[in-house]
């Protein structure tokens, strides 16, 4: 037996009796203000909950939200239909289709809904058929156009059981609210209950919540923790998608720390100020006039609502029935994902004048005009939830990214992100690695220029084993750490090998040049007047840095300390010494092993640290003494 929560808003105009059939269909008056009892009429959201059982044993938990019918509370409505699973239209007889429900329908209808269910109450008032016939001609040309229409009366009670299997039907023939890992709850009630604290409402969706959770208010960022959640007036440990919710965050403030319009997620996700979307005018709008370039209007996402300035890409205006993609630049920062679903109503308030898509939540307002940019990723708008589609258009405008924060702010769990990156990959448009993916061209050409450097300080440098990796990054600017890590990651899998912080081809031998080969030797015969005590790096090096830093890379030269160098063959004479006199004498000074080998206190110092490093000696107060011997290959570090 599978439960399953969905959730279902009312829609239709004042006065058709939203708010009864709810009380009708659960008991539940969903009219909680003193004013709204007063006149009769929904102001705000209303909430009631619904379980519906099918004969197959599955069972629907449906939270339903009543929304205002009256015009000038359809921000109060777009609040509660934001996030809804099915709708239930609402047309009374006696009044039939008028102009609230025409915008509710249209708001519908841009939020991207695909089913519905009509109630066409007060039936027992007659006038059934006409009413039916008109709401099938004004469902015509919709996604809707094929809904049931349930005739239902809540003062005889007709239709009420018929209502409930239709929406039952519905229901069984949506898939499951979606878990991606990615709560988000918008608020659309914040209050305070004596001993409990601050609560905050609204409908889960994208993952669950836990008591426990450390959550995030959004877009200011505040931490908090849930101490307890409830579902319709029920005590919970858990609640998933599609359901009505309310956590108790006593350490948050009314107002100053959580508010309705607010985003709660489990996650820090960065807010936008900007969005590029695709702005769609329903052909039956009745607001005829263009929207110009530059036009101010209120964008309205989830409980939410946004003045901002559209910039469209090409158009000079927007008439109805036509689409455009267009940039959103909001006077104040949202929560926004990829394949989200905006309503624009004028700056009046008093129209709702076009519906939008998000396609880009990254968007740089110098960027938007461009034509590769738009190309890439306007196509998102047509099929919001086709994540090979998402992904390939966003490794196709970047070239390179990185798995872990790809689509972060989508629809799409972070295995369905991965999976269709490893279909890219598995097919050869794609190179991928842990930590970084990127169009395969864009990523060979990395390779080429990162090979052609190494190759060029080969050529400038022979003397050098290979390229220090701050230098070949400092060349490849700008690159972030994970992509350059997984570039020198692919370098080393063929014809390149890493040392260190040194890269250089597996075939490159560093050799002296004919200039700096008499420096070489200069630097050997310095170095072998007084085999234990040689002069300081310094008093030899002058101009012969490069053959200094070759000796040493190529272990010929041992460097104790920035100044002080041995020959190899002294030190390992020198070491061998100090062995043999620690094995015989015991634990020895610094004074005592400087005597023996005739140096100076200037050599026997950093020259004893080195062999504590290497794991020949270590330290006891003021001796030295022998460690465990180590392999032969740790003693020459």
């Amino acid at each position: 037996m599978r439960n399953e929560h969905f959730i279902l808003a009312t829609a239709g105009h004042v006065d058709h009796g939203k708010s009864a059939l709810v009380k009708a269909l659960t008991g539940t008056d969903p009219d909680r203000l003193p004013e709204e009892k007063a006149r009769g009429i929904t102001i705000d959201l209303g909430f009631a909950e619904l379980n519906l059982a099918r004969p197959n044993g599955e069972a629907f938990h449906v939270g339903i939200v009543d929304v205002p019918g009256h015009e000038d509370f359809v921000r109060n409505m777009i609040a509660g239909v934001g996030s809804i699973d099915l709708a239930l239209l609402v047309v009374a007889a006696d009044d039939g289709w008028m102009p609230q429900t025409e915008e509710h329908l249209q708001i519908l209808v841009y939020l991207g809904l695909q089913q519905i269910v009509v109630a066409l109450t007060k039936s027992d008032l007659g006038n059934t058929d006409r009413v039916t016939a008109q709401i099938w001609e004004k469902l015509a040309g919709t996604p809707f156009s094929n809904c049931q229409i349930v005739p239902t009366s809540v003062r005889t009670g007709e239709g009420l059981e018929d209502l409930k299997h239709a929406l039952a039907t519905e229901l069984a023939n949506l898939p499951p609210p979606r878990d991606v890992g990615k709560p988000r709850l918008f608020v659309d009630r914040a209050f305070t209950l004596r001993g409990i604290g601050t609560v905050v409402t609204g409908t889960l969706t994208g993952g669950t919540l836990r008591i426990g959770d450390t959550i995030f208010v959004q877009p200011k960022g505040i931490s908090a923790r849930i101490r307890s959640l409830q579902t319709h007036g029920r005590d919970v440990d858990v609640v998933e998608p599609g359901t009505r919710t309310a956590i108790n965050l006593p350490d948050l403030k009314i107002g100053t720390d959580v508010k309705r319009s607010d985003v709660i997620t489990t996650r820090r996700f960065e807010p936008t100020s900007t969005l590029d979307v695709v702005i769609t005018r329903s052909a039956r709008s009745p607001r005829t006039v263009p929207i110009k370039l530059g036009t101010s209007a209120y964008i309205h996402h989830g409980t939410n609502r946004v003045l901002a300035k559209m910039i469209f890409a090409e158009a000079q205006s927007l008439a109805v029935g036509e689409s455009a993609v267009a940039q959103l630049r909001l006077d104040g920062p949202l929560l926004a994902f990829v394949g989200d679903q905006v309503i624009v109503r004028d700056a009046s308030e008093q129209h709702t004048i076009a519906g939008g898509v998000v396609f880009n939540t990254d968007s740089n307002p110098k960027d938007f005009r461009q034509t590769h940019e738009i190309t890439h990723l306007a196509p998102r708008a047509v099929a919001p939830r086709d994540i090979d589609l998402a992904v390939w258009t966003e490794i196709a405008r970047t070239g390179v990214i990185e798995p872990s924060r790809l689509l972060e702010r989508s629809h799409f769990s972070a295995l369905e992100i991965a999976t269709a990156l490893r279909r890219l990959s598995d097919h050869g448009e794609i190179f991928l690695s842990d930590n970084v993916g990127a169009k395969m061209l864009v990523w060979l050409d990395l390779r080429e220029r990162a090979a052609r450097i190494i190759d060029t300080a080969h050529r400038t440098h022979p003397e050098r084993s290979g390229l220090e990796l701050g230098e070949l990054r400092g060349e490849l600017q700008p690159i972030s750490p994970a992509v350059f890590d997984g570039l020198i990651v692919d370098l080393c899998r063929t014809d390149f090998v890493r040392a260190g912080s040194v890269i250089a081809r597996r075939s490159h031998r560093a050799s002296l040049p004919p200039d700096l080969k008499a420096a070489a030797e200069k630097i050997r015969a310095a170095l072998s007047v007084k085999p234990f005590d040689p002069p300081g790096r310094e008093s030899i090096a002058t101009k012969n840095d490069a053959a200094f830093r070759f000796l040493i890379d190529d272990g010929e030269v041992v460097e104790l300390a920035s100044e002080v160098v041995l020959l190899r063959e002294n030190f390992e004479q020198m070491k061998a010494q100090v062995v043999e006199f620690i094995s015989r004498n015991g634990p020895s000074t610094a004074s005592q092993l400087r005597e023996n080998l005739g140096t100076s206190r200037r050599i026997i110092i950093p020259f004893l640290e080195y062999l504590d490093r290497i794991g020949v000696t270590q330290r006891i107060d003021d001796s030295r003494q022998l460690r465990e011997p180590k392999s032969e290959a740790v003693a020459r570090q």
